[in-house]
This record gives structure tokens, C-alpha cells and sequence, in this order.
């Protein structure tokens, strides 16, 4: 049966003609997956956007828990929600793959059918990439490109002390959903097994959703001076902002907005687990900046995204990012993001 064979049965170009089996390509895509490099068109006037991340098992994700299709929904939406952040339309995307041998073909079948169908979601076409064998789990390397006009490109280096800092969504359920997962208090979606609900907690960690309709709707108002994902933590993240502008911030602790089904989680915790909410990334949620005299104009716009935002902070002319609780008393996190690096 085709659904209990392994990658190293198919071989190399037998793998590359499976996924390209599904692509379509649009007339923006001269030569696609193939040739020797892939030939795109851009809309004239417009600037090319690139953004490129990578996925290591055990380090990003677990197999364990991480059923192939939403990983590999997962696998692009990282890379489009960099594209979003910079107010830009995604067009474009290279997938590379190293793989163990023994991985099941129905693995990478269900992995290539979520990648398309977040593709199409978003108007993205696979256009190429690379496969090679793995001898330490499964690498998922995922380059994506965009274009927009230059004036409308939205960068982290346009902050003004003064500015409203803002957040879409919810923070904190990406977290949530993984120490969920971890401590084994929701069902694996592998496995069953695990206690209790938090279904969409996990749905956030596993399947999140770039803000892609807001992202360019934010550039073409012109309303924004700098914007970001929030994919290590909004401390974090709005620390490459600061840093860009030469800026700092004040974060209001209790303005942070977190969803109903966090709060009903945080019910088993001794105390509100804000790091998780400042600190815990994951939720590819957009933070900006803008004047305050935006703010209605700002919150229509998104309310025709189909997405909520409120502003959570000010921008301010020291170079230090403070988070202030509802005393007003300076709060510090456990920790200030995530770092690869860190021991």
C-alpha cells in the first residue's frame, strides 16, 4: 500500500515530481518547480520582498505532536506572517526539505497537501527548492517572497516617541498551547492521549494564522511608522523595534489582551503566567506603532480584517523597554524572549 511506504523508496526526483503534483502556477510564474532556478514576474514598480526560516525537530516541533498536515501549514505561515509585517503580498515560496529515510510517504504527503493549503489561503505559489536525506530528524527550510510598492514597505526603524504601541489578536495562546502540550494536559493530536481541553490553545501553537489582510491594509492607510511579528514574545520583538528606532516603550501589563480560553487555563496556575503572555511567543501577531490621533481610524480598519487590536503602550525617547503594572510599578518577566542561543 502507497500509505506504508518510506521516503527512500521513492527516491529524490520521484519525492520533488510528488509535490510539485499539486502546485498551480499563476502568470506571474514563468518557469516553475523543474528548472534549474525558477523565473518570476513582479508587478511593475514594486520591490521584492524576502524572508527565509527553518523548522528542526525537537527544537521547533515534535512529531509527536505535531500532525504533518498542520506542521506543514505551520511551515509557511512563520514565513508569510515576516511578508505581513512588513505590510507586504506574498507571492512566492522555496521549500527544502531534509528528511530521515524511514520517513512514511503518507508523512509527506499530508505535509505537502497543509503547505498548499496555506498557500492558496494566501495567494502563494511553491516554485522550487531542495531535498536531501536526514541523519538527525526532519529540517524544514522555507523561503518566501513578497513585493509591494516601496513607499507602502513598512520597517521596524519608523517608530516616534509619542506613538501608541499596538497589538493584534490575543498574546500568550501559542504559549499556552505548548506547555499544554508538555505537561500533557490536552490530547496529543497523534496520540489522544492527555487530559482536559485546550483545544484552541494548542490550534495556536500548531496552526497559527499570519495577519497578512491586516498587514497591507495598515500599509496602504499610511497610518503606521513601524511594524513587527510577534513570533519570540512582544518584549522581544518590540526590542528589535526600539532598538531600529532608536526608541524605547512603556507596556501597560494590564492592557495586554488575552483570549477567554487562556484565562480559563491560567485557573490551574498558583499566578497569571504573564511571561507567557510578554515572553512566549509563537502567536504571529502583528505589533505596531502609530500616533494617537489614528486610533479610530486604526481600529475600523481592522475591524474589516475580521481582527481585533487596541493599543497596549506608548513609545517614548529612552532607549529602555518597561513593562508598568496597574500600580504603575515597574514588572519584570521571567525571561525577555526566546533565544536559539541561550544556555
Amino acid at each position: 500500500m502507497t500509505r506504508d511506504k518510506k521516503i527512500s523508496e521513492l527516491g529524490e526526483f520521484g519525492l520533488i515530481s510528488r509535490i510539485a503534483a499539486g502546485v498551480f502556477a499563476p502568470d506571474n510564474v514563468i518557469t516553475g518547480i523543474g528548472d534549474d532556478a525558477a523565473v518570476t514576474v513582479t508587478d511593475q514598480g514594486m520591490q521584492l520582498l524576502t524572508s527565509t526560516d527553518m523548522l528542526l525537530e525537537d527544537v521547533h516541533f515534535r512529531r509527536r505532536w505535531h500532525d504533518p498536515y498542520r506542521l506543514g501549514r505551520k511551515s509557511l505561515a512563520v514565513n508569510i506572517s515576516d511578508i505581513a509585517a512588513m505590510g507586504a503580498i506574498p507571492r512566492w515560496a522555496l521549500l527544502s526539505l531534509a528528511m530521515p529515510s524511514d520517513l512514511p510517504l503518507n508523512f509527506l504527503d499530508d505535509f505537502t497537501r497543509g503547505f498548499l493549503s496555506m498557500a492558496g489561503e494566501h495567494g502563494v505559489t511553491l516554485i522550487g527548492g531542495d531535498t536531501c536525506s536526514s541523519r538527525s530528524g526532519l529540517v524544514i527550510s522555507v523561503t518566501v517572497m513578497g513585493e509591494q510598492l516601496p513607499a507602502l514597505i513598512l520597517r521596524r526603524s519608523g517608530a516616534r516617541p509619542g506613538d501608541d504601541v499596538w497589538v493584534t489578536g490575543t498574546l500568550g495562546d501559542a504559549a499556552m498551547g505548548l506547555k499544554l502540550l508538555e505537561d500533557g494536559c490536552v490530547p496529543s493530536p497523534l496520540t489522544g492521549e492527555g487530559q482536559g481541553g485546550g483545544d484552541y490553545l494548542v490550534s495556536r501553537q500548531l496552526d497559527p494564522t499570519p495577519r497578512s489582510a491586516a498587514g497591507l491594509a495598515l500599509a496602504g492607510a499610511g497610518l503606521v511608522t513601524a511594524m513587527i511579528d510577534i513570533s519570540d514574545g512582544i518584549l522581544a520583538d518590540f526590542g528589535h523595534i526600539a532598538e531600529m528606532s532608536g526608541v524605547g516603550a512603556t507596556l501597560r501589563l494590564n492592557d495586554l489582551p488575552v483570549s477567554v480560553p487562556f484565562r480559563t487555563a491560567v485557573r490551574a496556575f498558583p499566578q497569571f503566567p504573564h511571561h507567557l503572555v510578554l515572553s512566549g511567543g509563537e502567536d504571529y501577531e502583528l505589533c505596531f506603532t502609530a500616533a494617537p490621533i489614528h486610533r479610530e481610524k486604526i481600529t475600523e480598519l481592522l475591524k474589516k480584517c475580521s481582527l481585533a487590536g487596541m493599543p497596549v503602550g506608548i513609545v517614548t525617547s529612552s532607549p529602555e523597554v518597561q513593562v508598568l503594572d496597574a500600580d504603575g510599578a515597574s514588572f519584570l518577566p521571567k525571561k525577555q524572549g526566546f533565544n536559539h542561543f541561550a544556555p
